[in-house]
């Protein structure tokens, strides 16, 4: 045995009974415990809540009323018929290859602009980097309705107009998304990046193989981002597109809402058309995400 072992005092086994701990070391009381889950629930119930009930709705059947009172949650004879109805009405997979295929262009222009772009004002030795992060801190600031009309005229003068690059082309790479990937680079160890100099390495192969696989989680956190912003935009491709063709989801399903404003279980099941595939993605991502908020730190 020895020295320390001695000398250490042995601690307490700790029991059911005993409260719990906060990682400051003040105890948590039970009514406090209670509150805290309390009002937990009463947070998921608002933000859950709305589309449970669309959900629901969706799988009504037409001989269910949806207004009764008090409103039943569950549909006593599920049917998928809704889904189809919403096929038969409008395009919806045209619509939704369009949406995604915004997407998936938005998330590959936003994860590599905004990671180069990051770690040049994270690790990057030049004349102006702190204005240059300044801009991209303002370009947060300046909300969209106020330059819609320069991108516009932008996208007209390219010839961009009613094209699928002209709704991915502005939201190409995001502000936040930027700052994201700066932050997650500064808080790398420069000693890395220092011997990997040494050794002979380029600022290419520095920022390949040593910083980027490091920030793996904040880039799905851009990733999430870009998706969900593109795939819910309705406002820039309501302005931009004009064939309906190249319509995206979010426009399209508008049609349900203005055609078929009575049929609330049709526009029920068009919103979770478009919600699913967001859900799918954070069920896929969640791991990164999560892993993102203490990005930076290096595995041994």
């Amino acid at each position: 045995m020895s020295v320390l072992e001695k000398v250490r005092p042995e601690r307490p086994a700790a029991t059911a009974r005993e409260p719990r701990v906060t990682d400051d070391g003040r105890r948590v009381r039970p009514a406090e415990l209670l509150w805290r889950y309390l009002l937990l629930l009463a947070v998921l119930a608002l933000t859950t809540g709305p589309f449970l009930w669309q959900l629901a709705t969706s799988l009504k059947g037409p001989t269910e009323d949806i207004y009764s009172s008090p409103p039943s949650l569950l549909p006593a004879h599920p049917t998928l018929h809704n889904y189809a109805r919403v096929a038969d009405t409008i395009p919806v997979w045209d619509y939704a290859l369009n949406s995604l295929k915004v997407a998936v262009a938005n998330v590959v222009t936003n994860c590599v602009g905004s990671a180069l772009a990051g770690y040049a004002l994270a690790r990057l030795r030049y004349r102006g980097r702190r204005v240059t992060t300044l801009v991209f801190v303002l370009a947060m600031l300046v909300p969209v309705e106020g330059i819609v009309i320069a991108q516009f005229t932008t996208m007209r003068e390219l010839g961009l107009n009613n094209t699928l690059i002209g709704v991915v082309l502005p939201g190409a790479v995001g502000a936040m998304n930027v700052l994201l990937m700066r932050g997650a680079f500064r808080a790398l160890p420069h000693e890395i990046e220092e011997a990997a100099y040494v050794d002979g390495a380029d600022v290419w192969q520095r920022f390949l193989r040593i910083a980027l696989p490091s920030v793996k989680g904040t880039l799905a956190v851009v990733a999430i981002f870009a998706f969900m912003g593109a795939w819910d935009d309705f406002l820039w491709p309501l302005i931009v597109l004009s064939d309906p063709s190249k319509f995206t989801l979010t426009i399209g399903l508008n049609y349900l809402h203005g055609t078929f404003a009575n049929d609330e279980r049709l526009v029920a099941a068009g919103t979770v058309i478009a919600v699913a595939p967001l859900i799918a993605l954070f069920a896929c991502l969640q791991r990164y995400f999560f892993r993102g908020v203490g990005e930076g730190a290096v595995k041994g």
